[in-house]
Parts: structure tokens; C-alpha cells; sequence
């Protein structure tokens, strides 16, 4: 059995171009004592693929030149040498951008697609909604009647932290780009307001949206939207730094000029990594699940076809905001 495989060549400086990637065809090996064969469904497109392909230190081992490229997916086990799975069960873990997946099942997730979607599981009970879960509640610490404020508020993360900061009880104002996208957040999601960043005068348009200024910033875009919030952000606010998708392909990123805020107001600026929480994602997932099933929260997702052969357009068009929800490859 032949196997379409999407093979990280070579580092990029700036944006990625297909010249970073190979399509390959490799046989598939036996399967040997543990391990289970997996057909993949679905793949997880995220702004941290991006991150991944640098070299150096980071919260996770960089993807290294000829290695399939890193991804989480979704997917169905077609034969398995284990004892905890059988052919048939779906699955979630880290597959990488191919068809098939031969793992050695330690880390997989056993998923039930007739409960929720498969994408949802990549998604608002993946590692973006667990992001966003942990992110707003350890770090943001939102308290009933505060304001929040979270960009890239139509993507995978931000449109779950502000559905999660309204069950909590806050004020939540997105920030996202165009008129249809913040309409969405605030009709489909209920957000109290959403502000187009691309309308101009940012910082005009988000103060009269928060009136009695920022409590939690989660920040997943960086650059100027970062440092036009922290002119308006109250005395001990919280700032999650989750992202900075803004700055992922830009050769000489740019960091907060307005940080002086953080002083004035005895603000607080953490980042955060989900991995630091895994012992926990169950306890969220259950949670988020039943948000999601009494209809409190909407595990939205954007689908993308054509399989390994479209992972390069998918991921730029993440980039280019393309997205209303999480953005998902469908392995056609």
C-alpha cells in the first residue's frame, strides 16, 4: 500500500513556498506488535506549523528537513496489533501531513464521531480549544461583569475564548478582520461588539467598544492590535499571550512598543502553552462538551478539500484569514 506523504525540504525565511515541501510516495511497512495502521480524515491546520519548521529552541522540537510534516489529525484505525484499539475505532493524535499513519498508539485519543464531528475534536475539544480554555481560565482569570478583549476572535481560539468569557459572565469585544467576520462573532457567537481591525482608526473604534477599558487581553495576532490594546487596558489587567500570527512570516518581527502600560497599570503579560496542562484536558473536554450540547457554545470549523496535494494553499490561506472558525483539511 502506497503512501502520499508531504515531506518538510528545507527551512523558509519569511513565507513558506511550495519549495519547502515534497509530495512522496513511500510504501507502507508491517505493522509490528502495538502498533495500529490509521487512515486519516482530517488534519488540524495551525498558525504553529509555522513555528514549527524554525530551528532553534521553542516550547517543541522544530520539524527537521526530511520528516513528514508535523499535524494533528483525526482518523479511522483500519488494522491494529493493540489491545486498546480495534479496527474501526476513530482516533485523534499527531499523524503528520499523509494519508496513513503507522503509530505505536501511547498517545492517541479515542474519539467518537457520531457524539460530535470529527474537525470538533481537532477543534473546540482539540488542542485550540484547549487552548483557549486553559489560556482564558488559568491565565486570563475572568471575572464576572469584567471586559474582555480577544483578536483573531473568528479563528480556532479566539472564537472560543469569547464564547467561554461570556458563559463566565464577562463583557467580551473581538477583533477580527472585515464586517462579515465580526458579524459573525457577534451574531452567531454572542459577542457584545466585535471591531474590524481593516476599517481603520483601531484604536478609536475598540476604545468606544470598551468603554471602562481592557481587564483580560488574549492576544493571538501580536503587532500593532497588541500594542494598540495595551493603551486601554485597567489597572491589574491581564494579558494572555496565546499567538502572533501577524508576525510568523515577517523577517524582522516586532514586539510591543507600548509595554510601559504593563507598568503604569500593574498589569500582568503571560504566555501560555497548552502542553503545560495536558494532565488536565479531560476535565475540559467534558466541559466544553457540554457547553457545546446544551447549545452554550458553538464548536464552529472551516473545512478545506483536496488532501496532502492542498496542505501548502490551506495553510496560506490560514494566514490570509481565509477562516471563520477552526480551519480543518478534509484528507480527500
Amino acid at each position: 500500500m502506497l503512501n502520499r506523504q508531504l515531506i518538510f525540504m528545507k527551512r523558509p525565511f519569511g513565507e513558506p513556498t511550495p519549495e519547502n515541501f515534497e509530495i512522496q510516495e513511500n510504501e507502507l511497512p508491517e505493522l509490528k506488535e502495538g502498533e495500529v495502521l490509521i487512515k486519516i480524515k482530517f488534519l488540524s491546520i495551525d498558525p504553529a506549523m509555522r513555528g514549527w519548521m524554525n530551528a532553534g529552541k521553542s516550547y517543541i522540537k522544530p520539524v527537521e528537513p526530511g520528516e513528514v510534516m508535523r499535524a494533528l489529525g483525526a482518523g479511522e484505525i483500519l488494522s491494529s496489533n493493540n489491545d486498546r484499539f480495534k479496527a474501526g475505532d476513530f482516533v485523534t493524535g499527531a499523524f503528520g501531513v499523509q494519508q496513513y499513519a503507522i503509530s505505536d498508539a501511547k498517545d492517541l485519543v479515542k474519539v467518537d464521531p457520531e457524539f460530535l464531528d470529527l474537525p470538533v475534536y481537532l477543534g473546540t475539544l482539540g488542542m485550540s480549544g484547549m487552548t483557549a480554555y486553559f489560556g482564558l481560565i488559568n491565565t486570563g482569570l475572568p471575572k464576572e461583569g469584567e471586559t474582555l478583549v480577544v483578536s483573531g476572535a473568528a479563528g480556532a481560539v479566539g472564537s472560543v475564548v469569547g464564547q467561554i468569557a461570556k458563559i463566565k459572565g464577562c463583557r467580551v469585544v473581538g477583533i477580527a478582520g472585515g464586517q462579515d467576520k465580526c458579524d459573525y462573532v457577534v451574531n452567531e457567537l454572542g459577542f457584545d461588539a466585535c471591531v474590524d481591525y481593516k476599517a481603520g482608526d483601531l484604536r478609536k473604534t475598540l476604545k468606544e467598544a470598551c468603554p471602562d477599558g481592557v481587564d483580560i487581553y488574549f492576544d493571538n495576532v501580536g503587532g500593532e492590535i497588541l500594542d494598540t490594546v495595551l493603551t486601554l487596558i485597567n489597572k491589574k489587567a491581564r494579558i494572555v499571550i496565546c499567538g502572533a500570527i501577524s508576525q510568523y512570516n515577517s523577517t524582522a518581527p516586532q514586539g510591543p512598543k507600548n509595554y510601559l502600560s504593563l507598568l503604569v497599570n500593574r498589569a500582568r503579560m503571560e504566555g501560555i502553552v497548552v502542553f503545560d496542562n495536558a494532565a488536565h484536558y479531560g476535565e475540559a473536554a467534558r466541559e466544553m462538551a457540554g457547553w457545546i450540547k446544551a447549545g452554550k457554545l458553538n464548536a464552529t470549523y472551516h473545512v478545506e478539500h483536496g488532501g496532502v496535494d492542498a496542505f501548502y494553499d490551506t495553510l496560506m490561506k490560514l494566514f490570509a484569514g481565509a477562516n471563520t472558525g477552526k480551519m480543518v483539511l478534509a484528507m480527500d
